[in-house]
């Protein structure tokens, strides 16, 4: 049964990192490619159909450390609470970006809280970093660490790469779009992203990044493995989440499917409605 709930337990880690992690990327982009409010808005509309599907995974993740590992929660809360509250800001600030840019015109509206959102994904990201470096030395030394600034910066990196690449995957018109009129007269038009950004890339190329972006997590998760079994909570503890959790497991896959057969590229993520 520990080996089980280890397994359901990297499993959540690496699906967060593998799928949120391209959510992150876009908002960390949003000031690179996202120059004009029209480019942000179809960056915002790209992901906007996997945001809360993909938080899921967090929810999940935090539940099951709480269940299953109650001395990983206490060192977490404890050892890493300025981090953990600064992770939780940066969070509630990137989704209430999300939820409040459109909700009224305006530049400087829109504009602060498109800043809020690259702020809130920059936080996130850089913030998992620190956490896995802590978690690496066993919550015994300080995340604000040269290796722990370090690991944040390759975080942020990999998934600013994957966010790159979903959206060249879901929005390919935007890094794209500008080859056929703007390449054959030799420049481009104000406002649209120029075809150097990179172009389509394949659901392949998204699976890739996402591995990438999984690397930091499944190396922690790989030194981190006895102690987690050895730590696990009773095995009464154990077999009566199983009883009241995984039943449901199913029903979260399915959804998540559905999700990724509904929104895959073909359906235009410029006409797509998006409630962000």
């Amino acid at each position: 049964m520990e080996i089980l709930w280890f397994a359901i337990f990297a499993l959540l880690l690496i699906g967060y990192f593998a799928l949120e992690g391209f959510d992150l990327g876009v908002g960390l982009l949003l000031p690179v490619l996202g120059r004009t409010p029209e480019n942000r808005d179809r960056m915002v509309a790209a992901m906007a159909p996997y945001v809360l599907a993909n938080e899921v995974w967090l929810v999940a993740l935090a539940g099951t450390m709480f269940g299953v590992y109650p001395l990983l929660e206490g060192q977490v809360l404890s050892g890493l609470y300025p981090l953990v509250v600064a992770m939780l800001l940066s969070w509630v600030l990137r989704d209430a970006g999300l939820w409040f840019r459109r909700r009224l015109d305006g530049a400087r509206w829109r504009g602060f809280w498109d800043a809020m959102i690259a702020f809130g994904s920059l936080g996130l990201s850089f913030g998992w970093g620190m956490v896995l470096y802590a978690a690496a030395t066993g919550f015994a030394g300080s995340p604000v660490h040269p290796a722990g600034l370090l690991l944040g910066v390759v975080v942020s990196l990999l998934f600013a790469q994957h966010g790159r690449t979903f959206l060249a995957w879901r929005a390919p018109a935007m890094f794209s779009g500008s080859r056929s009129g703007s390449a054959a007269s030799g420049d481009t038009q104000p406002g649209q992203a120029p075809g150097s950004f990179g172009g389509f890339r394949s659901g392949r190329a998204l699976a890739l990044t996402g591995v990438l972006a999984t690397l930091p997590a499944l190396g922690v998760l790989a030194g981190a493995a006895p102690y987690l079994v050895e730590a696990s909570a009773p095995a009464a503890t154990l077999s009566v989440l199983s009883v009241m959790v995984l039943p449901i497991t199913p029903v979260l896959v399915g959804a998540q499917v559905w999700v990724w057969r509904t929104f895959r590229p073909g359906k235009d993520a410029y006409r797509v409605p998006s409630f962000f």
